[in-house]
């Protein structure tokens, strides 16, 4: 039938293969198809890469004229050069046949089977046609065959090596290796497939490795090492080069036990992985027991190093661990223990927060059935334990106690690890006794460690970690509850301890100064110097033992200076003194450690040398106010900055401490820098994000942008975090966070370059501050246990100290009776006299205003009804100030002046407040005023305000008409109602309940229709046109100035709202004189205030006079 092919040509579609198995077991670079003639290769098909299926597709088409022989040949072969080939690879199967064998399928597609292949059958799907003409002859389709002794060896080594791979006679491998060898000396280090030459050598040594026909792995790993070294990244040949290499390494590891050879080989997959594209025989093989799984279990066994190296080992095998693999849990275990490791070694706190992250995941994939998953729980209960240890959050700790609880009920009685858990258990309560000094805490500790201790008998390896936990435990007791008992059984257990640890250990430091910190504690009541000699040696050898910035040095100075204090109470040697104050400073500034701890160290440090009056004092201030701020910089929200501002005992007073240290040490400048800094922490970084920066943007608009853009993202992520409940949310969000004021605080630094900006966002010095003085003087109170004072910061010049005769007990006696009084005066009849009230307004002009006036009068010869402003501290807040009064009557029966008929006053919370409100006033927009008031607030939110409506309307009568002016009530009056009000509004009247929150301060309320305005939500908000606000409610007025308005009337207490009415009605007709002008000007409302009070002192009683204040501008 096809008698006439002599003068035709057929077409051949190579389609597919399929099983397309190697003899050797060797991974190829691709597959390709050969068609021969005799000795001549008539044509060669593409190289194909193999599926992870084993088939390969090609979809070539050649044109071969008739003319020739009807034998041929068609042959499957594994290329191992994606490049240039050497050699023609090795034979998959080879058939002989006719080209009358090929066209009986017609027009179909059809497959051949070639010898099986390991007991399968490779095949092709192929597809003939018979054309009559072709464009192009058979000379130029055909490709002869390399006639060459490099090629013939080369395809010689890979007869033979399959060979040896089929019969395990190792005659054929030194053969092949033989032939290989020859191709090797022939391609020299500059031939093209020098390369090709070395791999080739090098597989067939390692498979005699792996088999133990032949021992040189080292050479066998030199070979790939440097056939990869001439594929670089990108060359064709690079990825097997790759595998060819981790797999020598991975072979040596298994036969070696080598840990530089396991790492190595998961950097190679590491790099490889991304290589090979899914769906590849190599990726495959790669992801294979004996690839990446092997790689990964042999790290898995390596120790755990949290070195640089090691840290980098876990991230790469944690990638190499994908979501659903089933070791993934194992590798975010480990990598959050070395990240652990590396936090007590060196205090970053990333380090910290990343193993947090991986260890919640490790926990969340634990697999069921697992032998110990209490493990995974009381790994991240550690993490968090120490988070708490160094930044102080209560949730952390929280948290870990209850993993804690849930370990110890995984671990039952019997459980081989069961004292781990007691024991971690029991420190954790430890810790939550420190902070909340619940007995039953401290109770049940000493009794779980006491179980962990018994189930470490003498020779058990955890024996001397559990000794030192058990002591630790007594001690906290001890210096609690004073028992002997503890003290001295404790000195026993860490004695016991350090003969137990070696020498070398990591945490040897931590025995020996825990047991300095008891023998020091023995000494004070025994005084036998013994005790503190080997305290102080205890202490020094554990300093000796530490690099210079491994976190435990804080703790090695912070028991040292304890060590010598202890000596100096007793000897009174000033040497002793030196020492302990050094080593105070040394602890206070190590920068590894946490600021909660160092916070604790520097606040000892200001207590002890205001103690025995040592120099230092000044300087232990101010590193602990600075610390202070640096710690609440790393809380996102308001109120977490709150929290972690007063978690610390004595916080609260350590401005006034440290401003009454400078005064008493004749540095007033420094007082007022030092009273600035420290009244303005809870809200330093908010307030910071919101600083003018008008003079910038003209002296570097491109900084400017930044700035700004990053104060905006640290901003938003603050508002967001704060509403965040899930755990592990809330850890990311603080991660992120924190990493945004990094970036946020490397665009400040770079501000601070800039010569005119040198001291952008630091803590002001007085010549800053002394801004807020310049339409008035500022009278700064400063209530402290050592000295009570006012600062008055005039306009221009030195600041002026005025010593006061009262007492901070005083004060806070001062405090109860206002209270009492005022409490009384609400139920007297209008007109009855408030004798109470009278006689303690006089006790506040006699010991606290009149020296102050006499300061103003005599000395800055400050004129008559001029402004002045109160900037009151601690115990001086809750004083009516502005009020003060001597109620005597002059010989000619005039009224001696009360302070309000001498100057008009005014409050502010800082000096910065008043700096900024004033800045903020420069970019005034046109006015708008709305009146808000809820007199009917709903069941449960307070009674009804008959007045509020009233109110409402009557101060709609006394704004201007040219005002744009709006009212919210009833209904209308809700939360969102509210503060889009205060938004789109310059100017805001607010009547209303309202509650303050002494614990809270930021959950301080307007009750609204339906939900609580709080202070949070006002403060949240970006209302920067915001003026002027009068508050008919009890509210925390300093934090409505903080959230942008920049004059504020308020009350100090709970007002009547019938009598409230008459002050509303003064004020606004004083602050709107002439109204037909129609002017408003917040900067009017201390002097409106000061009149209305005036003017209706025969209609509004005394005490509802006095609860009007106004702060701001």
């Amino acid at each position: 039938m096809y008698g006439s092919l002599e003068s035709r040509y057929i077409r051949l579609d190579v389609i597919s293969g399929k099983s397309l198995q190697v003899p050797s077991e060797r991974i190829p670079a691709g597959i390709y198809i050969s068609i021969n003639d005799e000795s001549r290769r008539r044509w060669k098909s593409s190289i194909s890469v193999l599926s992870s299926e084993e088939s390969a597709a090609w979809g070539d088409t050649v044109t071969l004229s008739s003319q020739a022989s009807h034998a041929f040949s068609v042959e499957i072969r594994a290329s191992y050069e994606a490049d240039r080939m050497l050699g023609s690879g090795e034979v998959i199967g080879k058939l002989e046949l006719s080209w009358d064998d090929l066209l009986n399928h017609g027009d179909e597609p059809f497959d051949i089977s070639f010898p099986p292949v390991h007991d399968v059958h490779p095949s092709l799907k192929l597809k003939t046609a018979i054309v009559h003409t072709c464009d192009d002859l058979d000379g130029v389709l055909s490709d002869s065959l390399v006639d060459c002794g490099i090629a013939r060896d080369t395809d010689a080594g890979h007869a033979q090596f399959a060979k040896y791979v089929k019969s395990k006679r190792v005659s054929h491998l030194h053969t092949a290796v033989e032939h290989f060898q020859l191709v090797l000396d022939q391609c020299l280090v500059s031939h093209t497939d020098h390369a090709a030459a070395l791999t080739n050598l090098a597989w067939a040594r390692l498979q005699g490795y792996i088999r133990n026909d032949l021992q040189d792995i080292d050479r066998i790993t030199s070979l790939f090492r440097e056939a990869l070294a001439l594929r670089p990244q990108r060359h064709p040949d690079h990825p097997i080069s790759l595998h060819n290499l981790a797999m020598a390494l991975s072979w040596r590891h298994d036969k070696k036990s080598t840990a530089a050879d396991i790492c190595e080989a998961a950097q190679l997959h590491h790099e490889l992985l991304p290589l090979c594209p899914e769906g590849t025989y190599l990726r495959n093989i790669v992801e294979g027991p004996d690839g990446v799984d092997y790689v990964i279990g042999g790290c898995n066994n390596l120790p755990k190093d949290a070195s640089e190296e090691g840290i980098c080992l876990r991230r790469v095998v944690l990638e190499l661990c994908p979501q659903g693999h089933q070791l993934r849990h194992s590798a975010l275990d480990n990598l959050s223990w070395v990240l652990t490791t590396r936090f007590e070694q060196r205090g970053n706190i990333d380090d910290l927060d990343d193993s947090i992250q991986f260890s919640r995941e490790a926990v969340s994939l634990c697999p069921e059935g697992h032998s110990d998953p209490a493990y995974y729980l009381n790994n991240l209960a550690v993490s968090l334990w120490l988070r708490f240890g160094h930044q102080g959050k209560p949730n952390d700790l929280d948290e870990a106690i209850s993993l804690y609880e849930e370990a110890l009920r995984l671990r039952p009685v019997g459980h081989e690890y069961r004292d781990v858990s007691l024991d971690t258990l029991g420190g954790a309560l430890v810790k939550r006794f420190n902070k909340r000094k619940d007995i039953d805490d401290i109770t049940r500790a000493i009794s779980l460690r006491r179980d962990a201790l018994t189930l470490c008998p003498h020779g058990h390896p955890r024996r001397d970690i559990t000794l030192n936990n058990l002591a630790l435990a007594l001690k906290t007791r001890y210096e609690e509850l004073d028992v002997s008992e503890d003290l001295n059984e404790a000195i026993d257990l860490f004695r016991e301890s350090l003969g137990l640890i070696r020498l070398d250990h990591p945490e040897r430091h931590v025995t020996l100064y825990n047991l300095s910190s008891v023998l020091s504690s023995r000494f004070t009541h025994t005084q036998k110097n013994e005790d503190v000699e080997e305290a102080i040696t205890h202490c020094q050898e554990s300093l000796a033992a530490l690099p210079s910035l491994h976190p435990g040095r804080c703790t090695s100075h912070a028991w040292l200076q304890r060590a010598y204090l202890s000596r100096y109470r007793i000897q009174h040697n000033p040497t002793d003194l030196s020492s302990a104050i050094e080593h105070f400073r040394q602890s206070s500034i190590h920068p590894t450690e946490g600021f909660p701890q160092r916070i604790r160290v520097a606040a000892d440090w200001a207590l002890q040398a205001e103690i025995y009056q040592h120099e230092s004092a000044l300087e232990a201030y101010q590193v602990c106010l600075e610390l202070f701020d640096n710690h609440v910089m790393t809380r996102s929200s308001i109120i977490s900055r709150r929290e972690a501002a007063t978690a610390f005992q004595g916080a609260q007073s350590l401005p006034v401490d440290a401003a009454s240290c400078a005064i008493r040490g004749d540095n007033i400048r420094r007082a007022v820098e030092l009273m600035e800094q420290g009244r303005g922490q809870q809200w330093s970084l908010a307030s910071r994000l919101k600083t003018p920066v008008e003079d910038l943007e003209s002296a570097n608009p491109k900084l400017a942008h930044n700035y700004l853009e990053l104060s905006k993202l640290v901003s938003n992520a603050a508002q967001s975090s704060a509403t965040i409940t899930d755990r592990a949310a809330a850890d990311w969000a603080a991660t992120k966070y924190r990493k945004l004021t990094e970036q946020w605080e490397a665009a400040v630094a770079e501000i601070r370059n800039l010569q005119a900006f040198s001291r952008f966002l630091l803590p002001p010095l007085y010549a800053d501050l002394q801004a807020a003085a310049r339409h008035g003087p500022v009278i700064i109170l400063v209530a402290s246990q050592y000295s009570c004072s006012a600062v008055i910061v005039p306009t221009s010049g030195d600041p002026h100290n005025v010593p006061l005769s009262i007492t901070l007990a005083d004060l806070k006696t001062l405090k109860d009776r206002f209270t009492r009084a005022i409490r009384h005066a609400s139920r007297m009849n209008p007109g009855e006299t408030r004798t109470d009230l009278i006689v303690l307004l006089r006790i506040v002009w006699d010991e606290i205003m009149l020296p102050i006036v006499n300061v103003l009068e005599h000395v800055l010869k400050l004129k008559r009804r001029s402004r002045i402003w109160l900037c009151p501290t601690a115990a001086f807040t809750s004083i009516p100030l502005h009020a003060a009064n001597p109620f005597q009557t002059r010989a000619d029966r005039s009224k001696e002046p009360r302070l309000e008929d001498l100057y008009i006053c005014s409050y502010t919370p800082t000096l910065s407040a008043l700096i900024r409100s004033r800045q903020m006033m420069k970019r005034r927009v046109a006015p708008s005023f709305v009146a808000i008031g809820q007199g009917q607030p709903g069941a449960g939110k307070g009674k009804a305000l008959s007045a509020v409506d009233s109110e409402l309307e009557l101060v709609h009568q006394l704004v201007p008409a040219t005002a744009n002016r709006t009212t919210i009530s009833g209904d209308a009056a809700t939360r969102t109602g509210a503060l889009q009000a205060l938004e789109e509004n310059t100017w805001v009247h607010l009547a209303c309940h309202g509650k303050q929150d002494p614990t809270q301060p930021y959950n301080s309320h307007f009750v609204m229709r339906d939900e609580h305005l709080t202070l949070l939500d006002i403060m949240d908000r970006d209302i920067p046109h915001a003026e002027f606000a009068v508050l008919i409610s009890l509210s925390y007025r300093p934090g409505l100035q903080f959230s942008g308005f920049k004059s504020v009337v308020g009350t100090l207490w709970e007002v009547d709202d019938a009598v409230a009415k008459h002050v509303v009605k003064a004020f606004y007709t004083y602050i709107f004189h002439p109204k037909e002008v129609g002017v408003m000007d917040p900067t009017k409302a201390a002097w409106a205030l000061n009149c209305a009070t005036h003017a209706v002192k025969k209609e509004v009683p005394l005490e509802q006079r006095m609860v009007f204040i106004h702060i701001g501008v």
